[in-house]
């Protein structure tokens, strides 16, 4: 049976968390003296309340978690947070619509990066503050912030992490997992201030450095300027982010080994990173000579331009400095492939992840080399490891949920009366939580405003969906999991 009382308490205590984020935005608030104030203190004081009443109910709970409640936790948690998430968004007025303000607190804490907000440049600084920070919090897990902060809160924290994280391959730093998530935290925070200083010293002002840092370590993409980053004009700033975009979308645990342990051999000689950097050199090179080719640009407009969007979707970001919707096709392609595929597990990247990518190539390498040799016995192996047979069985069922689900979103987006270049680029912004616009990136004009409210509520699903890894959502809904036994 499921224990909802200590479900119950543990989504109590993130709410408190998510209070207390909402004061750092009362802040902001009162430091800009705008007119989101009131908003954060109502929204802040529900969720508080609303925390307190959770924690009431789980006061008697046992720290102890089964794989079943573990699984409940992380679903229950991602929706809870966006639920009360919006509060902002409705109180104070910058949106409306129910369903536009779950879209959009949805699309943040999975770090989607998508917007029914056409005019950023409109909202106040709270309400922006907000944006990114829900970004920030969602990038690397939310319960699984909670296992940094809070590691004797949630008992079963290894079933927990293995329903939260992302990747097919669990990689520890340390026995404990709670040390491990704060080490991961510590990286992920360091990597954070030194994006806001480096952008600060590049000419942004103090709160687009923080909002920016936030956004792109996440591999968000929400902006404070209507423009992104071209709103800076400045070379500088699209290659600080062309950086920490690529940074972020590496596997923390190899980041922990090279900025702590300083190995940084063993990093360069891991199959993933080489094949993480390997995609983004040959897509760079492929669009960076058909731009100066097919369009006349100059090689270092070119070659920056092309770097920083193959960076973008290959990190699932979704930052923008040119308009990748006026160049020739076969770059939508490439582009497309890149947010499919994803970065490295262990990131804050989405995607089906480079990792899987490689697996899938090695099993077919085994099969074709089989077929030659039946006899023979070829393990998988991924940095010289055997690759279980489990996990292979489980790759293919990933792979071909991916697949249907691109599809299947595709198919509806279609039939809803939507051209097929931008149906088939929201199916793969929501699966692989990319944050592509429709309006500047691929395909014809158009806004995420103009679906209909049950299609944004139905992406709002999908990007919980895509953050989770499909399998996470899916197991909810099979009757064997619902059973006692």
């Amino acid at each position: 049976m499921i224990n909802w009382h200590i479900i119950s308490k543990i989504i109590g205590s993130l709410l408190c968390l998510e209070a207390f984020f909402m004061l750092w935005c009362l802040v902001m608030s009162f430091i800009f003296e705008e007119d989101d104030v009131l908003a954060f203190m109502m929204s802040s004081a529900l969720t508080f309340g609303s925390g307190f009443l959770f924690l009431f109910f789980g006061r008697s709970a046992e720290n102890s978690l089964s794989r079943r409640d573990a699984y409940v936790v992380v679903a229950a948690t991602w929706l809870v947070f966006s639920v009360f998430g919006m509060l902002p968004f409705l109180i104070h007025g910058s949106l409306t619509n129910l369903s536009e303000a779950f879209f959009e607190t949805m699309s943040g804490f999975t770090t989607t990066g998508v917007t029914t907000i056409d005019d950023v440049e409109r909202l106040p600084h709270g309400i922006l503050f907000w944006r990114s920070l829900m970004q920030w919090v969602g990038g690397l897990g939310i319960v699984f912030f909670t296992i940094a902060l809070l590691p004797s809160l949630v008992g079963g924290s290894v079933k927990v992490f293995a329903a939260e994280a992302t990747g097919p391959m669990r990689s520890k730093m340390h026995p404990r997992l709670s040390t491990t998530a704060k080490w991961i935290w510590s990286i992920y925070l360091m990597l954070t201030i030194a994006c806001a200083l480096s952008f600060w010293a590049a000419g942004m002002d103090w709160f687009d450095a923080l909002n920016y840092s936030m956004t792109t370590t996440a591999t968000g993409g929400f902006s404070t300027h209507n423009g992104s980053t071209v709103f800076f004009n400045s070379v500088t700033i699209e290659y600080l982010a062309i950086l920490f975009q690529f940074l972020a979308g590496i596997n923390f645990t190899l980041l922990y080994m090279s900025m702590f342990r300083l190995k940084i051999g063993s990093v360069l000689r891991n199959s993933e990173f080489q094949l993480y950097v390997a995609l983004i050199v040959g897509a760079t090179l492929v669009i960076m000579y058909m731009l100066v080719s097919r369009l006349h640009y100059h090689y270092e407009p070119a070659f920056r331009s092309a770097l920083f969007q193959v960076v973008s979707f290959i990190t699932t970001t979704g930052l923008s400095n040119d308009n990748a919707g006026m160049w020739p096709h076969l770059t939508w392609i490439i582009l497309g492939f890149l947010m499919f595929v994803g970065a490295c597990a262990g990131s804050t990247t989405g995607g089906f992840k480079c990792i899987r990518l490689l697996m899938l190539f090695k099993v077919l390498q085994g099969e074709i080399r089989h077929i030659l040799h039946p006899s023979a016995v070829l393990p998988v192996k991924i940095n010289g490891q055997s690759v279980p047979q489990s996990r292979l069985v489980s790759l293919l069922a990933v792979f071909t949920l991916y697949v249907v689900m691109l599809l299947g979103i595709t198919a509806v987006m279609s039939i809803s009366g939507i051209d097929i270049t931008n149906s088939l680029t929201i199916a793969l912004s929501l699966v692989s939580n990319t944050g592509a616009g429709l309006d500047t990136n691929i395909g014809p004009v158009m806004s995420w405003a103009d679906l209909s409210d049950s299609l944004k509520w139905l992406c709002s699903f999908l990007m919980l969906v895509g953050r989770l890894e499909i399998m996470t959502v899916l197991v909810l809904f099979t009757r064997a999991f619902w059973k006692e036994n």
